[in-house]
């Protein structure tokens, strides 16, 4: 077998995902793809607009208007 380094990335993806394979079964293989997938877009840049002028005290109102009445 050619040391992980020595291999083209090509190489090194059909390696890893054989081994994900071997360890998780097709189903968690295909899941793991699924949830690990590269996006796009600026996750940093959107984040901090999402969060602009977030306080702990509008998240925790937030929180709490999406709890359940029963466990308020």
């Amino acid at each position: 077998m050619i040391p992980v380094e020595q291999m083209s990335d090509e190489e090194f993806e059909r390696h890893a995902l054989g081994i994900l394979r071997r360890e998780l079964g097709v189903d968690g293989l295909a899941r793991f793809l699924r949830v690990y997938r590269a996006g796009s877009g600026d996750y940093t840049r959107d984040r901090h607009q999402w969060l602009e002028g977030a306080t702990i005290e509008k998240i925790m109102a937030e929180v709490e208007s999406r709890r359940p009445s029963a466990s308020r």
